[in-house]
């Protein structure tokens, strides 16, 4: 196996092949699945494939954190900012959908769409 270094020598980091990373060690997607999260941690191992072309990190389950959550003011501010793209700057209505960054205005105020 060309990726297979479970000791790091050759890479730097243990290293191991597209599916062959032991128990215990999962990616950040797979932590996220898992509402978790690195939490600071340096990558423990690494999984390459693709002639080394791609690599994902490796982090250790036992020290993942969990997920942190928004505030109600992060909420808040994140809801506003998504209404106001679904705002079209020329007739001032909510649209529901987001205003085409293209035309700058929603579908009824741009000259040609209809």
């Amino acid at each position: 196996m060309v990726f297979y270094d479970p000791t790091g020598e050759r890479y730097g980091l243990p290293t191991y092949p597209f599916k062959f990373a032991p128990d215990g060690l999962l990616t950040r997607r797979q932590l996220r699945t898992r509402n978790l999260r690195p939490g600071g941690q340096e990558p423990a191992a690494q999984i390459m494939w693709r002639r080394g072309k791609r690599v994902a990190y490796l982090f250790r389950l036992d020290l993942a954190l969990p997920k942190r959550t928004a505030t109600p003011a992060q909420q808040a501010a994140i809801a506003k900012a998504l209404t106001a793209r679904r705002t079209c700057p020329d007739c001032r209505q909510v649209k529901p959908y987001y205003i085409p960054r293209r035309t700058g205005s929603c579908l009824d105020c741009t000259p040609g769409v209809n």
